[in-house]
């Protein structure tokens, strides 16, 4: 079966990738393109991939679009306000949802939950679809379970200089999955004047060049230290829009689900 996908912000660097990625990916179909430029234009033609014969369409159109295209899954990459408007409206229309938006408040992720139970639709949301985070998400719990509260923790991340979030998703999820762990962490965001180390976990961010993405965890003790370290040389991503098409619907799902 070939699962129909549309995507939110076509356009953009990523969306370009994932459009890139749909094409080369048997058992995927592009559907429907939407963003705020290039509208009434070839998406195809937009990213130098050839005529599709697909039109960039007004994301205030997406209901209507996502029906007559019969779309089967919508993938949002977008951003946190506009991620938490369309996800319901694709919900209503029936759709599937993938979304690896970064910032969303829990308010939000909250709503498009209730939406996706409310339509009886599935989705899969995660800060990052890569298979190689995910395996570094398990092993950073792991050690955060192992180790226990003897040990001081420090997240850094690095990505290049046009990203607009910081810290990144990845690495909030990464905080969140030792905090977990650990009982119950503070986080504090980088550091400055006097401000002696308690029991928190410490986040940094570094933006420089086309560095696509770098996260290390720092597990810190008395006389010893582990790094658990994941680095990105490309912006492939993992694609769960034909994997959430077959799941039992009016559930959200994580990375941990799609990779078994």
């Amino acid at each position: 079966m070939t699962a129909r996908v549309a995507l939110v912000g076509a356009c953009g660097r990523m969306g370009t990738l994932i459009i890139r990625r749909i094409l080369a990916t048997e058992g995927l179909e592009l559907s429907a393109a939407f963003d705020l430029v290039n509208i009434g234009k070839d998406i195809g033609e937009v990213i130098n991939a050839g005529t599709l014969n697909v039109k960039v369409s007004d994301p205030k159109d997406l209901a209507s679009v996502l029906k007559e295209s019969k779309t089967d899954v919508l993938v949002d990459f977008t951003v946190a306000p506009a991620t938490a408007a369309n996800a319901p409206v694709a919900a209503a229309a029936g759709v599937n949802l993938v979304i690896g938006t970064t910032g969303l408040s829990q308010e939000q992720k909250d709503a498009i939950a209730a939406a996706v139970k409310e339509n009886n639709v599935a989705a899969v949301m995660s800060t990052n679809y890569s298979i190689g985070v995910g395996v570094f998400n398990k092993l950073i719990r792991q050690a955060a379970e192992l180790l226990g509260l003897d040990y001081d923790v420090e997240i850094i991340e690095a990505h290049h200089n046009q990203k607009k979030d910081a810290p990144s998703g990845t690495a909030m999820t990464a905080a969140e999955i030792v905090s977990e762990a650990m009982g119950g962490k503070e986080f504090v965001y980088g550091r400055e004047g006097v401000c002696p180390r308690g029991k928190e976990i410490g986040i940094h961010a570094i933006r420089g060049g086309d560095i696509v993405g770098d996260h290390t965890v720092m597990f810190i003790g008395n006389s010893e230290r582990i790094e658990i370290r994941h680095q990105a040389h490309s912006r492939e991503i993992f694609v769960a829009a034909g994997w959430v098409v077959n799941q039992p619907k009016g559930k959200v799902y994580g990375m941990s689900d799609v990779l078994g």
